[in-house]
């Protein structure tokens, strides 16, 4: 039998109902009970960042944290885009063509906005110290470095 509970979640700025294990990753909250397919899989043990979200301003890895410690609003990189058009960091990372299998690619845009809102304009160096717990195993770090360094540009207003 098991102990499932009800919580209340905001997610992407909408509210929404869930039944689930207070145990249970908010990652499998997010995909498999919400449908919300951007955040991804990787290790399973917080290490490799493709599981990035934001909770409560806060980057966090959504597959060791269960859903009965979140305490505030959920972003995933669904929250990129919207009918106000796209946030610089997505617009940054198409335009550069950052990605080349792009399975990392919505933590790191999540931990870039995290970290971006609070220190716009952060130099390349800065940037690539925030995104130090996210792995790509592609190669495209300088892609996605040169992207988030033109968001970065334009979030502070100068690019």
């Amino acid at each position: 039998m098991t102990d499932r509970h009800v919580f209340d979640l905001t997610v992407n700025g909408v509210p929404r109902r869930v039944e689930a294990e207070p145990d249970m990753p908010l990652l499998y909250v997010l995909r498999d009970l919400m449908g919300e397919r951007e955040t991804r899989f990787g290790c399973g043990d917080g290490l490799c960042g493709a599981c990035t979200v934001i909770v409560d301003g806060r980057a966090a890895e959504a597959c060791d944290l269960p859903v009965s410690a979140v305490a505030g609003p959920v972003e995933t990189a669904a929250s990129l885009t919207g009918p106000a058009g796209d946030h610089p960091i997505l617009d940054a990372l198409l335009s550069r063509n950052a990605g080349q299998c792009g399975y990392c690619l919505s933590g790191i845009a999540m931990r870039a906005k995290a970290f971006l809102e609070v220190t716009p304009g952060a130099s390349r160096a800065e940037i690539a110290r925030a995104l130090d717990r996210n792995l790509c195993r592609c190669g495209a770090h300088n892609r996605i470095l040169d992207a988030l360094e033109q968001a970065a540009a334009q979030m502070e207003g100068t690019a």
